[in-house]
């Protein structure tokens, strides 16, 4: 019974469990079939609207494709992006990959472009750009091979969304009607990108880069000249038409273009150039002749100034701001010419005038003629004269020349004052003067002329021609070569022939006559005929005189020196008794000795004026030759002291000899040199007061030897300085007589001078200057003489 219990109550349970299993299984199926019912109706809501995006998304041929973790997947528009992947030139358009080619050929396609994808995929932001694509080689899609493309692109969720629209089917640039039309074309033409990326371009701009077809040209990113990419970049961005002018090398040869870049859409910008070469170089043409023919009017010294039709200043040269003293602030505001001759009154650079508005009317009437006016001259207050030259410009206006002939005109005067003032002078020489010019007519001659010739009133008409002339002069110089010669020298151009030649030649009336002949600049000659029969006599009388003079100056030398030699001689004979009767000491008595003192001393000095003499007379003559030496001063020294040791110790006079080491040499003639300082030590010894002191100094200045004699005693007067060194001022006059003469004579010989300072009450100094040359290019005079001085006899005491 339990068992059965328990039977029922499971079979029970497993019976209300399956009513409740079934039942609750249908409620759950009748839920779910309502679910997929829904579910249903909405998936045929969705298809449907699907469709209609289908069908929407083929009426506007857009695709779409997601971009996720660098993948590109086509969502929807196989058929659009295969067009567009066939337009960018992509063969395999069913490639499993051809989404992401197709992005890829999109961002190359410009420079925006990748910029705007670039943007989208990293940062997420918003894009759209617009593609025109042509590709010759793909297949035409629905009969074209052009695509113009806008391409949207936005991020939602984490997933950029990408959108190409194609927005028109165009016929391919290249060909139909527009290709044909722009290739007719002989101006470089192209359609660019806003980055300067041609979609176009005709075959002159094709030629001028040198290439086949556009791919060549995208392929190689070729560009005919960055300023036109440039200017096409411009134009783009700001929407405006630009223009431009560039020298740009074609096929080798440099031309010149007139860019135009005009924006077609917001994509695309149309470029031409225009080919300016021959009018730019036209242009060049004038401006350089415009700009020649203002520096040659400003090079120009005359004034020149062109007014316009309208009366205003065009162009002035340089001259006419000088000659009018204007501003050229002023003048470059092109003044009309009523106000510039305003301006020249009120500068009273005018003509005067009484009636200014006549005057100022006059001159403006000049704009109606046709032809160029006649000259017309202006004498202005500030005395310059101004000449006026007027025509009409080709152009309209007028052309004004002024020349300042001021100069001119005073030169004009001053030309005939010097012609009648040569004339006059020429009438006034003693010689014969006529110019003939190279065609044998005489152009000048003076009153000598008439006169020399002795020509009657009735001869003077033949002179105008040479042969007239030669014929008339044949009755004084009968000699027909000379008429010949004289004809030659004056009628022909040779330069060798027309050299200037003098000659003499005898007249039948025993006259001599000096002909001349010279040619002048202006080709004529110069012919003078000059009476030299006075000066020929008078020159043979100075000639026969001249030599009697030399001469009588030989028989002077002679003279001398015979009567020198003469003197000489006894003098000699004195002079060793003399010294003989000194030297043996055979006269006792004191006023003997002094006697034959006297006697030695008075032959020497006469021994030594003959020498001076003899000297004077080989210098005179030409005939004395200094021989510089290296000598030294100890040597000068000896010699010196020596020549004057008597007059020395007769005066009781100290000489010092001072400057120069002992050894120092100086370059001199020795024997000259000592004759110099001897002459003036001697001459300061005789001048100088009892018992005081000669100075003799010795020094080198620079290149000069310089020696000075100083002495305290009488002066020289100042009316005898002048003249201290003249050998004609003698002792009895207040001079020294030849021997300082002869001193100057001297110094002269060896280049150098001698100058004297004196106060007549405190002494004198000779100053002697002599050039040194280099001493070791002059032998070394001898070496010191010895001198042996006899042993002064001891006074014997009277017996």
């Amino acid at each position: 019974m339990a068992v059965l219990t328990l039977a029922y109550s499971a079979a029970a349970g497993a019976m209300t469990l399956a009513l409740t299993t079934t039942y609750l299984a249908f409620r759950q199926r009748r839920h779910y079939q309502q679910r997929s019912d829904g579910l249903q109706a909405d998936l045929e809501a969705r298809d449907a609207t699907l469709g209609e995006l289908d069908t929407a998304t083929s009426a506007f041929e857009e695709a779409f494709l997601a971009l996720e973790g660098g993948e590109v997947r086509l969502v929807w528009g196989e058929e659009v992006l295969i067009a567009c992947a066939r337009a960018l030139g992509l063969k395999s358009a069913k490639n499993a990959d051809c989404a992401n080619l197709v992005v890829k050929l999109l961002s190359e396609s410009s420079d925006e472009a990748a910029a705007g994808l670039s943007e989208l995929t990293e940062r997420g932001k918003q894009c759209r750009f617009e593609v025109f694509a042509e590709n010759r080689q793909a297949l035409p899609v629905h009969g074209v091979t052009g695509l113009s493309m806008v391409v949207e692109g936005k991020t939602t969720g984490g997933t950029s969304w990408l959108r190409l629209a194609i927005t028109g089917h165009k016929p391919s640039l290249s060909s139909g009607p527009f290709a044909l039309l722009a290739n007719q074309i002989p101006a470089p033409c192209a359609v660019m990108t806003r980055d300067a990326r041609p979609v176009f371009a005709n075959q002159a701009y094709l030629k001028a880069l040198g290439v086949a077809d556009l791919q060549e040209v995208i392929n190689n990113s070729l560009s005919l000249d960055r300023g036109l990419d440039a200017l096409v970049v411009e134009a783009g961005e700001q929407r405006l038409k630009r223009e431009s002018f560039r020298w740009i090398s074609v096929s080798g040869e440099r031309r010149a273009f007139q860019l135009l870049a005009e924006p077609l859409n917001e994509t695309y910008t149309a470029a031409t150039l225009i080919d300016v070469t021959e009018a730019e170089e036209s242009r060049e043409i004038l401006k350089r002749h415009a700009k020649a023919h203002d520096e040659t009017l400003n090079a120009l010294e005359d004034a020149v100034a062109i007014f316009g039709p309208e009366r205003a200043l065009n162009f002035h040269n340089l001259a006419f701001e000088k000659m009018w003293d204007l501003e050229p602030a002023w003048l470059a505001e092109r003044p009309t010419h009523a106000e510039w001759l305003d301006r020249l009154r009120q500068k009273r650079k005018l003509p005067e005038t009484g009636d200014y508005s006549s005057f100022k009317a006059r001159e403006l009437d000049f704009y109606g003629i046709t032809q160029p006016a006649a000259d017309e001259m202006w004498s202005l207050s500030d005395g310059r004269s101004i000449r006026l030259v007027r025509q009409p410009h080709p152009l309209g206006g007028l052309v004004i020349v002024f020349s300042d002939r001021t100069g001119e005109l005073n030169l004009k005067a001053q030309f005939n004052s010097l012609i009648q003032v040569q004339k006059a002078t020429l009438d006034q020489i003693g010689e014969v003067v006529c110019v003939y010019g190279t065609d044998g007519r005489l152009k000048l001659k003076n009153l000598e002329f008439d006169r020399f010739w002795r020509l009657r009133p009735e001869e003077k008409s033949h002179i105008v021609d040479f042969d007239g002339f030669a014929q008339m002069g044949q009755s004084l110089i009968p000699d027909k070569g000379f008429w010949n010669n004289l004809k030659g020298r004056i009628t022909d151009i040779d330069p060798v022939l027309r050299a200037p030649q003098v000659g003499e030649i005898k007249l039948k009336d025993g006259r001599l006559a000096q002909w001349r002949t010279k040619p002048l600049p202006d080709t004529a000659t110069l012919v003078v005929f000059s009476d030299v029969t006075a000066t020929r006599e008078l020159e043979e009388a100075i000639s026969q005189r001249d030599a009697a003079l030399s001469e009588s100056a030989r028989l002077k030398r002679d003279f001398v020196g015979n009567v020198s030699y003469e003197l000489r001689t006894p003098l000699t004979t004195i002079v060793g008794y003399a010294e003989l009767l000194k030297s043996k000491a055979l006269l006792t008595d004191p006023r003997h000795q002094g006697y034959i003192d006297a006697i030695h001393t008075s032959a020497k000095e006469l021994a030594r004026g003959i020498d001076d003499v003899l000297d004077m007379a080989l210098i005179d003559a030409g005939e004395m030759e200094i021989v510089p030496k290296a000598i030294k001063r100890r040597h000068v020294e000896v010699m010196i002291r020596e020549h004057v040791e008597d007059l020395l110790n007769l005066r009781q006079l100290k000489l010092v000899i001072e400057g120069m080491g002992v050894n120092e040499a100086m370059v001199a003639d020795p024997k000259r040199l000592v004759q110099m300082l001897g002459a003036l030590t001697e001459y300061a010894a005789r001048q100088a007061n009892t018992g005081s002191t000669l100075v003799v100094s010795l020094s080198q200045e620079v290149s000069d030897l310089v020696m000075k004699v100083a002495y305290e005693g009488r002066g020289i007067p100042y009316h005898v300085q002048a003249n201290i060194f003249d050998r004609f001022i003698g002792r009895e006059r207040g001079g020294p007589g030849l021997a300082l003469a002869l001193v100057k004579a001297l110094v002269e010989l060896h280049k150098g001078i001698i100058t004297l300072e004196s106060d007549p009450h405190q002494g004198a100094l000779f100053t002697i200057r002599l050039p040194q040359i280099d001493i070791s290019q002059v032998p070394e005079d001898m070496p010191t003489p010895v001198i042996v001085k006899p042993k002064r006899r001891t006074k014997l005491a009277p017996k």
